[in-house]
C-alpha cells in the first residue's frame, strides 16, 4: 500500500469514526453531499472551466446546517469524497466529521451566500476564460443569445472587486444577485461565481455562463450585437424553466 493510500484509508476511517456520532439520517445526508461535490469538481475539469487547484463547488448538505465545501490547494485528481470539508454555515470546519484539511480559501463567501439566501443550495466559483476576460472589463454580458434568455433571463451582471480569503465576495455576490433571474455574477477582476438550487444546477450555471461569453464575445469581434427585447427574454426563460425538459421545477425564485 502506497502512502497516499495508507493515507486515504486513515482519513476514510476517522471520518466514519467521528460521523458515528451525529444521527443516521445526517451522516447519510453528509456523506452523499460529499460524494456529489468531489464528483462534481471533475465536471468542472471536463468542461475546461478550471486549472490546477482553481475553482471550488460547494452544496449545502439537506435537512442540517452545514455544507460541504472542496479542500484548499488540493488538485482536482486528488480530490475524493473523504476529504470534502464538512463546514457550518459561519463558514469553519464542522467539528466530528473527520476533517483532515482546510476549507477552500473562499469558503467564507460561500457561506454568506447560505447564510443570506436560503434558496440556493450550491455555490461554484471558477476562473473560466471567457467569462473572466468580461469580469476583467468590468463588462456585463448583453443577453443577445436565446440560450442566455433561457437560463439565466437576461444579462449575466458584474459584481464588484473584493479581496479573497473573507466573507466580502459573499458580500458582492448577494448585494448583485438578490431580485436577479442570473444564476451567475462575474466578479471583478475575478472570476465567475454561479448559484442553484443545488450544487450539480450551480455547476450546469457555471458552464453555460462560459459557452455564452465564449459566444457573445466572437459576435463582438464581428461587429456590434443584437439584443433580445424583454418581452421575448421573459417568455424564453419562462418556457425553459417551466415548460422545457422532463420535469421542469421552475426558476429558482
Amino acid at each position: 500500500m502506497t502512502d497516499a493510500t495508507q493515507q486515504d484509508a486513515t482519513q476514510q476511517d476517522a471520518t466514519q469514526q467521528d460521523a458515528t456520532q451525529h444521527d443516521p439520517d445526517t451522516q447519510h445526508a453528509v456523506a452523499a453531499t460529499r460524494e456529489r461535490v468531489a464528483r462534481l469538481h471533475g465536471e468542472l475539469v471536463r468542461y475546461g472551466l478550471v486549472i490546477w487547484t482553481g475553482g471550488n463547488v460547494s452544496e449545502r448538505v439537506p435537512g442540517t446546517d452545514l455544507f460541504v465545501i472542496k479542500p484548499s490547494g488540493v488538485s482536482s485528481d486528488d480530490l475524493t469524497p473523504e476529504n470534502q470539508v464538512v463546514c457550518t454555515l459561519d463558514g469553519v470546519p464542522a467539528d466530528g466529521w473527520g476533517n483532515a484539511h482546510g476549507p477552500s480559501s473562499d469558503t467564507a463567501a460561500h457561506a454568506h451566500v447560505y447564510r443570506n439566501m436560503p434558496e440556493v443550495g450550491g455555490v461554484v466559483h471558477t476562473h473560466s476564460t471567457y467569462a473572466t476576460a468580461w469580469a476583467a472589463r468590468a463588462e456585463p454580458i448583453p443577453c443577445v443569445i436565446t440560450a442566455m434568455a433561457d437560463e439565466f433571463g437576461g444579462p449575466i451582471p458584474v459584481g464588484p472587486f473584493a479581496i479573497i480569503g473573507d466573507d466580502s465576495i459573499g458580500h458582492g455576490i448577494v448585494e448583485t444577485l438578490t431580485g436577479h433571474r442570473s444564476r451567475a455574477v462575474l466578479m471583478q477582476n475575478h472570476g465567475v461565481f454561479t448559484i442553484g438550487k443545488d450544487a450539480k444546477d450551480a455547476v450546469k450555471a457555471a458552464v453555460m455562463c462560459e459557452d455564452v461569453a465564449r459566444t457573445v464575445h466572437i459576435a463582438k469581434q464581428g461587429g456590434d450585437v443584437v439584443p433580445i427585447p424583454q418581452a421575448d427574454i421573459d417568455r424564453l426563460f419562462d418556457r425553459y424553466q417551466n415548460v422545457y425538459g422532463q420535469n421542469p421545477e421552475g426558476a429558482m425564485r
